[in-house]
């Protein structure tokens, strides 16, 4: 009996230190892998979206449908929603400098996504900002410096009117990724003022956004959807373009 005491005694106390050293490696491990599995786990992205021309509707309702879609798929950080109407509004070239400002205070400006999204008429000179009496034009310029004194690293943006690939050459690199309706030579369509979506926007935002578990799909989905609509109406294609965004995408993968 005194044997199998010291035995059982013996046992516990091999166990005790073996639960020890295993609670120990477990405890190392996680210290190793903890810091990149916590930049996933805290994440944002945050939205900020512009109607920008007021004397139609469906600028208003695409920035509201599209902002709500994304923050629903990607997004667990601030949403920013801003249109324009025939009276007037709070959409203007001030005050989309602001917001992005104001969300970018909020971000951790290395690990987090600024999404960003406008939607209006455009030309080859920029986007058509209406507001009752005031009427702008936001420049691919202009929005380029915007977006740099932000100073958040990854960004997503995304202009649904005509013209809109002028854009691209002065936003897209690998830090900036840029989705645009249409080409720099040619209009995208859809803008009555009574309809919920433009072509592009109801194609990509959506359509594709909802089902895609990345952009990159999304945006191939959208494009074939758009050009199968504008050859069914006998349009001349609109092609729209995604540009950049090689250290953004992989951020960006859609909740189930």
């Amino acid at each position: 009996m005194t044997s199998e005491s010291s035995s059982g005694k013996f046992y516990q106390s091999w166990a005790g230190r073996r639960g020890v050293l295993l609670i120990a490696l477990a405890l190392a491990i996680a210290s190793l892998v903890s810091p990149a599995l916590a930049v996933e786990a805290v994440r944002k992205v945050s939205v900020v979206s512009f109607g920008l021309f007021g004397d139609q509707g469906v600028f208003r309702r695409e920035a509201t449908g599209a902002a709500e879609i994304v923050a629903g798929r990607f997004g667990n950080g601030p949403v920013s929603v801003k249109y324009n109407s025939k009276t007037g509004g709070a959409a203007t070239i001030e005050t989309l400098a602001t917001s992005l400002q104001a969300a970018a205070n909020g971000m951790d400006a290395n690990n987090d996504v600024l999404f960003v999204i406008l939607t209006s008429h455009g030309s080859p000179d920029g986007l058509a900002v209406k507001a009752g009496r005031l009427s702008q034009t936001l420049t691919p310029s202009r929005l380029a410096g915007m977006l740099a004194r932000t100073g958040v690293r990854h960004k997503v943006v995304v202009i649904s009117a005509c013209y809109s690939g002028a854009f691209i050459p002065r936003l897209a690199n690998p830090d900036v990724l840029v989705i645009t309706a249409a080409d720099a030579e040619h209009p995208s369509f859809g803008c009555e003022d009574r309809a919920k979506w433009t072509y592009f926007g109801d194609a990509f935002f959506n359509i594709a956004l909802r089902r895609a578990g990345n952009l990159n799909d999304a945006f191939a989905v959208a494009r074939a959807l758009v050009r199968k609509r504008e050859q069914r109406e006998r349009f001349t294609p609109s092609n729209p373009l995604m540009a950049g965004g090689a250290n953004v995408q992989p951020l960006l993968v859609a909740r189930p």
